[in-house]
């Protein structure tokens, strides 16, 4: 079975999901989550995924994401197939390819921001002064330039969030997911961090897919996915 990492062209969507099925099991009953999910995101453009609890969405995402295996169904990033990888390299793609905004920041509290920008860099093996000096710059990105060696116990739940958002494109990452990022923040400072997660995406020309219960915001991305009876549906 090939392994062949072919480049997309530039019109190929970075992330693409086509004709995925996944269920589980409830003892001796099965329940259907996706039922031919397919969706794509491209360079620079964000989706949000709309719904209420136990739609998929979660389900949607960590297939997304590599987390989790389809049943059957195909994720190409960045023009790769995934399934056709052996998990050694799926994980691989995962690391390279795909960065992760959650709900919870999830930051280390003994490190400082720009530490905790660094530190998946370094972890890819970039030196630490380069690793230093993008960790900077992205954290200027999204506002936080005076902030950069305050710990997260020093910052506000906004800021942290931010700090958050810089660390999941810190590897340059084809694709970004995000689940609630804004879900912990009252509207002002949501309104505000979305405004940093969607700037940073237009300019890394990341291809971001964001689960999101704000309708306001989700008004504010490119498109707005659902799913229906484990189909993908575009509302807007």
């Amino acid at each position: 079975m090939s392994e062949s990492m072919s480049s997309p062209s530039p019109s190929q969507a970075l992330l693409e999901l086509r004709d995925v099925r996944r269920g589980y099991h409830q003892g001796e009953s099965r329940l259907d989550v996706l039922n031919g999910a397919s969706l794509s995101v491209r360079a620079g453009e964000m989706k949000a995924l709309v719904g209420p609890s136990g739609s998929g969405k979660s389900t949607l995402l960590n297939i997304a994401g590599l987390l989790e295996q389809p049943d059957s169904g195909t994720v190409f990033i960045d023009g790769i197939d995934s399934a056709r990888l052996r998990s050694a390299k799926r994980t691989l793609l995962r690391r390279q390819h795909i960065g992760f905004v959650f709900q919870f920041h999830r930051l280390l509290p003994e490190f400082s921001a720009l530490e905790n920008v660094m530190i998946p860099q370094m972890l890819a093996g970039l030196d630490k002064f380069e690793a230093s000096d993008r960790a900077a710059q992205l954290l200027a990105m999204v506002g936080l330039q005076d902030r950069v060696d305050h710990r997260p116990g020093l910052l506000s739940g906004g800021e942290q969030q931010r700090v958050a958002i810089a660390r999941a494109v810190a590897n340059a990452p084809r694709v970004l997911l995000a689940d609630e990022p804004t879900g912990n923040l009252d509207p002002d400072t949501a309104k505000d961090v979305f405004g940093h997660l969607a700037a940073i995406t237009r300019a890394t020309r990341t291809a971001a897919l964001v689960v999101t219960h704000n309708q306001q915001l989700a008004l504010n991305m490119d498109s707005i996915l659902t799913i229906e009876n484990g189909h993908v549906v575009e509302l807007a």
